[in-house]
C-alpha cells in the first residue's frame, strides 16, 4: 500500500458525529484512524463489516401485510366461520347476524 494520503469528504447528521467523536475519543481514536480502520477492515473481509439490513418502510409491504398489520393494530373481535365440505362458508344467521346479512346482501 502506498503512504500517499487522501482526503475524503463526507456530510454527516451533526449530532451523529458528535455522539461518534466522543465515544471514539473514549476509546483513544481519532476520527481519521477508526475511518481508516473500517476501510481496512472491508479490505480484509471484502465486504462490509457489518449486515445492512433493509427496513422495509410502509409504501414497501404489500398491501396484504399492511392490511394485517392494521387489523393487529385495532381491537376487532375475530369469528372463526365454518366451511362445508364444497369450500363454502357457513355463517350462523342467530351467532353473527352482521356477517350474515353482510355475507347475503353485500
Amino acid at each position: 500500500m502506498s503512504s500517499t494520503k487522501a482526503n475524503i469528504n463526507v456530510k454527516i447528521d451533526a449530532d451523529i458525529k458528535e455522539s461518534a467523536t466522543f465515544l471514539l475519543g473514549q476509546m483513544g481514536l481519532d476520527q481519521t484512524t477508526a475511518i481508516e480502520l473500517f476501510y481496512r477492515q472491508i479490505i480484509a473481509e471484502r465486504r462490509l463489516p457489518f449486515q445492512p439490513m433493509v427496513n422495509p418502510s410502509v409504501s414497501e409491504k404489500t398491501l396484504d401485510e399492511r392490511l394485517t398489520e392494521a387489523f393487529r393494530n385495532l381491537d376487532v373481535p375475530t369469528v372463526k366461520l365454518e366451511v362445508d365440505e364444497n369450500g363454502s362458508v357457513i355463517i350462523d344467521k342467530d351467532k353473527h347476524p352482521d356477517l350474515y346479512d353482510w355475507a347475503v346482501n353485500g
